[in-house]
């Protein structure tokens, strides 16, 4: 398939697109978005089949390298959720933050009620999946990332659920942290990390 140069992002989301970016940036590749239009239906029970199935299609599709990442926001007071559907829990950002904080507390609620303390631990996971231009993945890593809910919004940076997803080794909300920082403990940095020396062997 020989030596990729351009790297497709299997992702329709500018935020997401520009991290990958900044993460690619030192690997001389000429990163492009999926292109418009184009929708992979994310059917996958886990963040690993979702990334799998989108680098693979968008690959197909594009004749390029791609690179796909799943990632998500788990909250252990809700059993995991939302999961796989965390870009699906509700249809903007802000009703996203105010369904997954109405959820926790009214699962917390029960919890204190049955004598149990609150728990607002929960983790972000970032599967990452590269396929070459025939479709088929090369390379898997997943990168986690520990932390807690806050009951408020804190920072005005970052995408999603960031606002609320704080980091206690950091002391930070990811919406309060610099680029750099959040690329460093990031879940999706975290999960770059563990791709980039087996991109680089790709690479040469």
């Amino acid at each position: 398939m020989g030596t990729p140069t351009t790297l497709v992002i299997a992702s329709g989301n500018a935020g997401k697109v520009r991290e990958f970016g900044h993460l690619l940036a030192g690997l001389g590749l000429e990163i492009r978005p999926q292109p418009e239009g184009l929708e992979v239906e994310e059917t996958g029970a886990t963040f690993a089949e979702n990334a799998r199935l989108k680098a693979e299609a968008v690959a197909r599709a594009t004749g390029c390298w791609a690179l796909a990442d799943d990632s998500g926001l788990s909250v252990s007071a809700l059993g995991g959720a939302p999961g796989v559907h965390s870009a699906r829990y509700a249809d903007s950002d802000a009703a996203r933050i105010e369904r997954l904080l109405r959820e926790l507390d009214a699962a917390n609620t029960k919890a204190v009620a049955r004598g149990e303390s609150p728990n607002r631990s929960a983790h972000f996971t970032a599967a990452l999946a590269v396929a070459n231009p025939g479709g088929e993945v090369v390379l898997e890593v997943e990168g986690l990332c520990p932390g807690m809910i806050l009951e408020e919004r804190r920072g005005e940076g970052g995408f999603g659920y960031d606002p609320v997803f704080f980091v206690p080794e950091a002391g930070l909300t990811f919406a309060e942290m610099p680029k750099e920082l959040k690329g460093e403990v990031g879940h999706r940095g975290r999960a770059f990390g563990l791709l980039e020396p087996r991109l680089r062997v790709l690479l040469s």
